[in-house]
């Protein structure tokens, strides 16, 4: 049978009996998603940022250029530049250090160790960036907070607890004080010295200076 000569019935009867080739099959449009889009976008914003950006002020197209990604791309994966931003703010959200749960003072110092090479390491921009704008963007200052404050304070506070528990730390201070005291330093670092390497030894420096006035006097009553 030829494509000529065949009427409409023919063309069923042929494209049933296998003869005729059907419809072609729609294709995909548009460039084909790629899983290292995603990373490269979330890059695209911490370098932005690290170079003086403001979060709130970036726009889509300026993101897809310095990630090397089309716009549609970028929408694709987040409708907006808010849910963008939770999503590098998540990217910096690593698991915290294996606790070794027998020394307090050790396992404090891993804690601030990990605070130092994480939301106050390169996160740091980030963290000047959101706090010189909380009034603006509560929405994200509260996700940052959420996503890389809270888990890491409560671990501090655990161990703090346990340090309690077995008499190394006095029952008469304010543990959220105490924490305040260990992670203030390492933050304003990160803030105010974002340029200057601290010393490797300061969170066991820290730790030792704030235990050391939280210690319990050997027969002084509390107070």
């Amino acid at each position: 049978m030829t494509r000529a000569a065949a009427g409409p019935g023919a063309v069923a009867d042929a494209v049933a009996a296998g003869e005729w080739p059907g419809p072609a099959a729609p294709g995909r449009r548009g460039r084909p998603r790629s899983a290292a889009a995603g990373p490269a976008v979330i890059e695209a914003v911490l370098r932005l940022v690290e170079d003086g950006a403001c979060p709130g002020e970036l726009s889509m197209e300026r993101i897809a250029r310095e990630a090397g990604v089309g716009k549609a791309t970028v929408y694709r994966r987040w409708p907006g530049r808010t849910a963008l931003m939770r999503d590098v703010l998540r990217s910096l959200d690593v698991p915290g250090p294996p606790l070794d749960g027998t020394s307090v003072r050790d396992d404090l110092v891993a804690l601030l160790e990990f605070l130092r090479r994480g939301p106050a390491g390169r996160g740091s921009a980030l963290l000047r960036t959101l706090a010189g704008h909380a009034g603006a963007r509560p929405e994200l200052w509260a996700e940052y907070h959420d996503t890389l404050v809270r888990a890491r304070h409560e671990a501090l506070l655990a161990v703090l607890r346990r340090g309690v528990a077995n008499g190394e730390i006095r029952t008469d201070r304010d543990l959220e004080t105490i924490a305040d005291l260990f992670t203030g330093p390492v933050l304003a670092r990160a803030l105010l010295h974002e340029r200057t390497e601290p010393p490797g030894s300061l969170s066991a420096d820290l730790v030792d200076l704030v235990l050391e006035g939280v210690r319990p006097v050997a027969g002084a009553a509390a107070g």
